[in-house]
């Protein structure tokens, strides 16, 4: 019996340390020498400090600042551990709200934010990305219609002449990955650092 056994274990045994140890230490290595920067999280320094990621999306709610996509990312509620709140980017919950078309609760969430979004820019068609949330809830992109949208906002609120802001987002657009792979975008943590610099010079 043993005999029989014997083969079975070598090869549980190799193909374990081969596939499950080997391989993926060769391929961590290889990945922080090839891609440093993006093995490491594609982390964003500033003043010697970490202030984000280009992955990761945050949440700007200022009046002076580009505003990412809704998130409905939670956390668990400080009082009750049995129940979560609303934590808007929450990299350590991941995920969308499984609510549907059908739900009231996003219908009036959606509504809301509509009715806020054309107060602030009376007459423009309101990007659907500023009122839809993603399947993460941490997306860190929006759309150069979405970033063009918020432009008049961040022009008053910061005294800034709204073509300076224009010019920015411009400057910030990602083309299609390879030229053809998603959306043209902007990654909303590098346009705000950028409007931070914009504003002290």
């Amino acid at each position: 019996m043993l005999t029989e056994l014997r083969p079975a274990l070598v090869l549980l045994v190799a193909l374990t340390a081969i596939t499950g140890l080997a391989y993926p230490l060769a391929m961590t290595g290889i990945a922080g020498w090839v891609f440093p920067a993006e093995a490491a999280g594609s982390l964003i320094e500033r003043d010697g400090r970490i202030v984000g990621s280009r992955l990761i999306g945050q949440s700007f709610t200022g009046a002076g600042d580009f505003h990412g996509r809704p998130s409905a990312t939670t956390a668990p509620d400080p009082s009750d551990s049995a129940k979560t709140v609303p934590a808007p980017d929450n990299a350590a919950n991941s995920g969308g709200s499984n609510l549907g078309p059908t739900s009231a609760a996003l219908a009036e969430r959606v509504k809301g934010d509509l009715d806020a979004l054309r107060a602030e820019n009376p007459g423009q068609p309101v990007p659907v990305d500023l009122v839809t949330t993603s399947g993460s809830g941490l997306d860190p992109d929006i759309s150069p219609e979405a970033a063009l949208f918020q432009v008049p906002r961040i022009a008053r609120a910061r005294n800034l002449p709204e073509d300076r802001i224009r010019a920015l987002v411009s400057a910030h657009i990602e083309g299609r990955t390879l030229g053809l792979l998603g959306e043209p975008r902007v990654n909303v943590l590098a346009l705000n650092l950028a409007l931070g610099d914009l504003a002290r010079k």
